[in-house]
Order: C-alpha cells, then sequence, then structure tokens
C-alpha cells in the first residue's frame, strides 16, 4: 500500500478530532484489558522467592517487579506453610494426625436472623469437616429454639451457649471477640485441644481435613490475595488500635475462619476484644469491624500456617479461582450479587 502525504498542517480541528481518536483507542483498549478479568490474570501465583525484600512471598508491593515463573505460593517469608487440600504438603499433614487423638472445637455465633444457617452450616460440617474426628460445635445463640434436632455420633456434639440478644450485627461486631475469650478461658479451653472459628452463614462442600491443624491458623482472603499490599483495606485511621502503617503487613485475612490451639486463640481473642474495647471508648470502631483487629493482631503475631482462599470463598468478580473451593461464604457471596440474582439463590 502506498501512502501519501499531504504537505499541508492539518486544521484546529483535524488535530483535535485525531486527539480524540487516539484517546478513545487508549480507553477501549483499558475497556478490553479490564474485561479480561482478574481472575485470568491470578489463576497462578508469581513464584515464591527466599530472597524477596517485598514483604510477601510472589505479592509485590507498588513498583516491585514481578518473576515471570509463576505458581501457587506453598510458603511464607516466616517459612509458614500455605495450605491448599489436595498438595502433597497437605497429605503429609495429614499423615502427622493419623495415629493422634485430639478433640478440636468449632465456634459459631447464631443470633437473630443468622438461625436460618445454623442447620445448613451444621449439616455440612458433619459431613466435611474434619471427618471421623472429635468435635464440640460450640453455638452462641440468644436463641435456644434455634438449635436444631440432630443425631450426631458419639465423638461429636452441639454444646448450646446462651449470650444476651443482639439484634444489630455492627454491635454482635464489637463483642463477638470479648464474647469468645470469655467462653474459651470459662470452659472451652478445659474440653478441646484446638479450637475454630468460623462465621455461621458458611458452607462445607469439600472435604477440610487435619492438613488446617496448627499453632495460630488464618485464612487468606480470596478477593485479596495476589494482589498488592498497598490495596489491602488495613485500617487508615492512626488513632485505632487497629491501624496499620504504610508498608507493614503480609497478607490480608479473612474474619470468615481462623483458629488453632485453644491458647493461641484465647491470646488472639483477648487482645482484640481490648483493641475494641479502648477504640470504643473513643467512640471509634475500625471501618472493616473485627477483621481490622484481626488483622492487626496477625502482623505482629504471624500465623504458623495459612489456609488458602480454598476455605474461605465466594463467587464475585474480584475473587481468585481456586483448584476447589472446600467452604463457601454464603453471607459475602449474596452480598456481592446483583438485587435481581440475590432472590434465586435465596439470600
Amino acid at each position: 500500500m502506498v501512502c501519501v502525504s499531504n504537505s499541508a498542517s492539518p486544521t484546529g480541528m483535524e488535530r483535535i478530532t485525531k486527539r480524540r481518536l487516539f484517546l478513545a483507542c487508549l480507553a477501549l483498549s483499558g475497556v478490553i484489558y479490564f474485561l479480561r478479568g482478574r481472575k485470568a490474570e491470578l489463576r497462578n501465583m508469581p513464584a515464591f522467592s527466599p530472597h524477596s525484600d517485598s514483604g510477601v512471598e510472589g505479592i509485590p508491593r507498588e513498583g516491585d517487579q514481578v518473576d515471570e515463573t509463576i505458581h501457587f505460593l506453598n510458603v511464607t517469608s516466616w517459612y509458614a506453610p500455605v495450605v491448599w487440600g489436595d498438595s502433597t504438603e497437605s497429605e503429609r499433614r495429614r499423615g502427622e494426625f493419623a495415629y493422634r487423638t485430639f478433640r478440636t472445637g468449632l465456634v459459631v455465633f447464631v443470633l437473630g436472623r443468622y438461625s436460618q444457617y445454623l442447620l445448613r452450616f451444621v449439616v455440612s460440617a458433619e459431613r466435611y469437616f474434619l471427618p471421623g474426628e472429635s468435635i464440640v460445635y460450640y453455638i452462641m445463640t440468644d436463641n435456644l429454639r434455634s438449635i436444631p434436632d440432630l443425631e450426631l455420633p458419639e465423638d461429636r456434639e452441639l454444646r448450646p451457649m446462651r449470650v444476651a440478644e443482639m439484634p444489630q450485627w455492627n454491635h454482635l461486631s464489637k463483642v463477638r471477640m470479648s464474647l469468645l475469650a470469655e467462653a474459651i478461658r470459662g470452659t472451652i479451653a478445659k474440653e478441646v485441644e484446638y479450637l475454630f472459628c468460623m462465621d455461621v452463614d458458611q458452607e462445607f462442600i469439600n472435604p477440610v481435613g487435619t492438613e488446617i491443624l496448627g499453632d495460630l491458623v488464618a485464612t487468606l482472603h480470596p478477593e485479596y490475595f495476589g494482589l498488592p499490599l498497598y490495596t489491602f483495606p488495613y485500617e487508615k485511621v492512626k488513632l485505632s488500635r487497629a491501624f496499620v502503617e504504610e508498608g507493614e503487613g503480609d497478607f490480608y485475612y479473612t474474619s470468615e475462619l481462623y483458629g488453632g490451639l485453644c491458647a493461641e486463640v484465647y491470646a488472639l481473642a483477648e487482645a482484640c476484644s481490648r483493641f475494641i474495647l479502648q477504640d470504643s471508648e473513643m467512640g471509634y470502631h475500625a471501618m472493616q469491624y473485627e477483621e481490622s483487629y484481626l488483622n492487626r493482631y496477625l502482623i505482629n503475631h504471624r500465623p504458623t500456617l495459612l489456609l488458602s482462599p480454598e476455605y474461605s470463598w465466594w463467587d464475585s468478580p474480584r475473587t481468585l479461582d481456586v483448584p476447589i473451593q472446600r467452604i463457601v461464604s454464603l453471607g459475602r457471596q449474596c452480598a456481592s450479587l446483583e438485587p435481581q440474582n440475590k432472590e434465586t439463590r435465596k439470600c
């Protein structure tokens, strides 16, 4: 093709039209890139580098260069394993507990309208949560009539624990850590070795075995796993006890599931309840509620075991695709839906 150049200078209107066309092309390219989706970008994670100085293995800070070799993160910079349920490491961990005798507690708060989720939660846990192991379900509730009448195996039981009525969720978020610490100190510590805390509006959909057991266990938030540190919704108000300075932190953890040895969970709950009380005395509560205080604590006390987003997942434009979904958050799933789809999912 032969191009003929016009020696005459373009008019002002022609220059404006060409500029607009150029900007429109840039905008269209950006839209196309965005529509490819975060899920496609994050199917695999940046490779583990033992010499990384970014603070998080495989997750860059702003301006960092990313290694082109990618795979799922299996260990942190402080050498804590990251659990993917079907990995060789998980099989090894399950083997370690195969001949041990222990009892595990699972705490859920069932208050107000959240009683609608309890039956579904327990039935799914009975099918998939630590199958074959001894379990106590501690049901912290303001309505004992909400406890389902289920016949459980001899080594698994429902233990209702009555708490004061709290109709407003934001009020519960201020006292849940203190109620948890009180329950551990009063009863739970005498009965179980390991303890996990979960939101009741979740469902087990695949096996969750002894690979999750560790001293202090946290779960990677599926909407922030793989994103740069500066994007995490840490608390930014400096007066708050949950405040995280710029450049601090490793990962962003969800409050949907955390646990470990009973003594470790008690230390976490007691510290977070103290942080929340101190903020409340100033008339303030962190923007991400108790999740903010949990993340502050886990920066100072790094977990010894991290659960991958397989163990806390919901479908939203921000969540990472995972090899297998093990626990699905029904509540956060519903929150991510358009209004017309919520009725279909019975939200």
